[in-house]
């Protein structure tokens, strides 16, 4: 049994995290008990890759071409470690960020060469691609308020505005130019509402029975 691998990407405060969480506990009642169902993410998935995370998030300030190498160096790690072992499972992956993240804050939103990045991404995955990906698309000024509330930010959530609205127009062009594989997520609205969209597209590209297809409360 081939796994599948769902990316979920989007910009700071785009609630990335908290729609994994509820994704993972509705897809348990929904699939068979000896499927795997693993949660992941990048930077970090790994023992290796946590120490990268820390890194990436901390206080230093790598250089834009040394951070854009950490981040392969991670990934190339995490596929290897974890997610072509547990596809080869059969185990269904939720990853927090993959390959679009790079592309999105490395490329549009540091400047670096897209073609550079993509030659990096094909190196660090050994050609992996997400089966399917969901963009959880927030308006950039609402992310970023829900990032402050939050309390402490990591280096990256401290960065101008202009450079989270880069980040926002690199996956915008993302979704334009892989539509077969990226789908776009309104997540301006609550979180129930967002897993609702979530759990709708699951169900088609999962082939679930429709009656586990609820909303939430």
């Amino acid at each position: 049994m081939v796994g599948k691998l769902i990316a979920f990407e989007g910009g700071e405060g785009a609630g990335k995290t908290t729609q994994i969480k509820l994704v993972r506990e509705w897809l348990r009642g929904c699939i068979r008990e000896d499927v795997p169902l693993i949660v992941t993410r990048e930077p970090g998935g790994t023992p290796l890759g946590e120490e990268i995370r820390a890194l990436l998030l901390g206080e230093q300030s790598p250089h834009s071409r040394t951070e854009l190498l950490l981040y392969a160096a991670d990934r190339a790690q995490h596929v290897e470690e974890m997610l072509k072992p547990q596809l080869a499972r059969g185990a269904i992956i939720l990853c927090d960020r993959y390959v679009d993240s790079t592309v999105a804050y490395q490329g549009y939103g540091r400047g670096l060469d897209l073609n550079l990045i993509d030659r990096l991404n094909q190196i660090a995955t050994g050609g992996l691609e997400s089966d399917l990906t969901f963009w959880l698309k927030v308006d950039v000024e609402i992310g970023l308020q829900r990032v402050q509330q939050r309390g402490a930010r990591d280096r990256l959530e401290r960065a101008d505005l202009d450079f989270h609205r880069r980040v926002q127009q690199g996956f915008a062009a993302l979704a334009k130019a892989y539509p077969h594989r990226i789908v776009p997520i309104a997540a301006n609205s609550p979180a129930a509402e967002v897993q609702g969209q979530i759990r709708d597209v699951l169900t088609q590209k999962l082939q679930l029975a429709p009656s586990v297809n609820s909303r939430t409360e």
